[in-house]
């Protein structure tokens, strides 16, 4: 079943169910998904919709580190479930692990030297692993490879 069929049969299983959290997580999903389509003025894919679930995953980690600053758990806790219904609609997440061998197996056949060539090594790594890992995580190890590859 396609992303654009399952989501909306889940919103009716969760209200059906009664689950809050579900039903108001969905309920945004699909309305971030129909602006996008506005904005796109057309039907989105299941890649596209894979990536305003990403979008919408990152806003969130980005607001749970906000209100861990603030020391506001609670809210940071919420967050985090909000992800963990979001996760449902994401590609298998790799482990660090296989992002770190697969950073350096991108990174090697890049052509990239050292840090200075981040730009051409990311042009390579995103790609490949967009959806299958978070964002700072592959930025982290891309970062780690290239200073290896600078100091020889």
């Amino acid at each position: 079943m396609s992303l654009r069929d399952q989501i909306p049969e889940d919103l009716k299983t969760a209200l059906r169910g009664k689950k809050s959290l579900d039903l108001s997580v969905l309920r945004m999903l699909q309305a971030a998904i129909k602006n996008r389509e506005i904005d796109k003025k057309g039907e989105l894919n299941d890649e596209e919709i894979v990536q305003v679930v990403s979008s919408e995953i990152k806003k969130r980690r980005d607001a749970i580190e906000e209100f861990t600053k603030v020391s506001r758990e609670d809210a940071a806790e919420a967050e985090q479930l909000e992800i963990n219904v979001l996760m449902k609609y994401m590609p298998e997440q790799l482990s660090e692990e296989e992002v770190a061998s697969k950073v350096q197996e991108l990174v090697a056949g890049s052509g990239a030297a050292g840090l200075k060539d981040l730009g051409i090594a990311m042009k390579v790594v995103m790609p490949a692993l967009k959806g299958k890992a978070d964002g700072k995580l592959i930025n982290k190890y891309v970062r780690e490879q290239l200073a290896k590859l600078e100091q020889g």
